[in-house]
């Protein structure tokens, strides 16, 4: 791996040297590092770029490291990568991607996961998103998530995006069986003349499922942002979407919820607020000694904890 793989591993998923237990380490579009564990097998395949992930059933405890990095300009990198995770199992993924570029041309990293979770497995699912460098080549991410939950899964999906990137299209798409439960937790920052759009859509099939889709943004300067969310409640189910956004300057955000019901006891539920930073919040950090961009930089830190 070379110095610049190295500083985004730590920056995406806070990996200081060969972790342990299972990994796959993606650099520039190849394998730079992997290794298996007695319960999670990680292997190439064979029809195109990427890697099956296969946790045993009952496994516990676990972290797979999954980080893909860019390190220059001119890389249009994609990977599909699917995980096929047992029944019962309990596990973390961690699914980080860096990009960096040196030059004029764009650096792109596309990845494509699918997860297909067992009955009763919880799966912790971690997704951090840096652009850095100093080209003016555009660093460009596009995520795409894809999960299948069996009866009684669940899948916790935090995902980050708050420095460099400047252009990104982020799809969740998710289908929930009996008992099964999604939870997403977006964070997102855009800047200078960045643009990110969010779309879930998310089917629940099955009895009491459920689905949880949290997404707080800050948007700058010039920036734009579209956040789509769309819940499919066909069975007795709750979904819940809310979107949180702090506007500033000149930047622009907007938010377009879909909720449909096919079912009497579907309960669906979106919230929605965009807004800027209150008056009152600069002025009551003003007055214990900080500046107002110091102030504002707090505030923020704290609404995207």
């Amino acid at each position: 791996m070379n110095d610049i793989t190295k500083k985004l591993l730590g920056m995406v998923s806070d990996l200081f040297g060969t972790p342990d237990g299972a990994y796959n380490i993606r650099e520039d579009g190849e394998c730079a590092g992997r290794q298996s564990s007695e319960n999670v097998a990680i292997l190439s395949k064979t029809d195109k770029p990427g890697i099956d992930i296969r946790v045993r059933p009952g496994t516990k405890g676990e972290t797979v490291y999954i980080p893909a990095c860019v390190t220059h300009s001119k890389v249009d990198d994609l990977v599909y990568n699917d995980f096929f995770i047992g029944e019962n199992a309990d596990v973390t993924i961690v699914a980080g991607c860096g990009v960096h570029t040196d030059g004029e041309e764009d650096a792109q990293h596309n990845g494509i996961h699918r997860f297909f979770i067992g009955k009763n497995a919880r799966v912790v699912y971690l997704e951090k998103h840096i652009g850095i460098g100093e080209g003016t080549g555009r660093r460009i991410i596009n995520p795409q998530t894809y999960a299948e939950l069996d009866e009684g899964a669940c899948m916790e999906m935090d995902t980050t995006q708050i420095k460099g990137v400047d252009s990104t299209n982020r799809l969740t798409r998710a289908l929930c069986k009996k008992d099964a439960r999604l939870i997403v937790r977006e964070k997102l920052m855009t800047h200078g003349t960045q643009a990110a759009e969010t779309s879930f859509e998310v089917d629940l099939n099955g009895e009491n499922s459920g689905a949880d889709l949290i997404s707080r943004s800050v948007a700058r300067d010039h920036s734009r942002q579209v956040f789509r969310s769309r819940i499919n409640g066909n069975v007795s189910c709750t979904g819940h979407s809310e979107c949180d956004a702090i506007i500033m300057d000149s930047a622009s955000v907007s938010a377009i919820p879909e909720l449909t019901a096919n079912h009497v006891d579907a309960a669906l539920i979106h919230e929605a607020a965009i807004g800027k930073i209150a008056g009152e919040q600069l002025i009551k950090l003003m007055t214990l000694g900080l500046t107002e961009q110091e102030a504002e930089a707090r505030i923020i830190e704290g609404f995207l904890k």
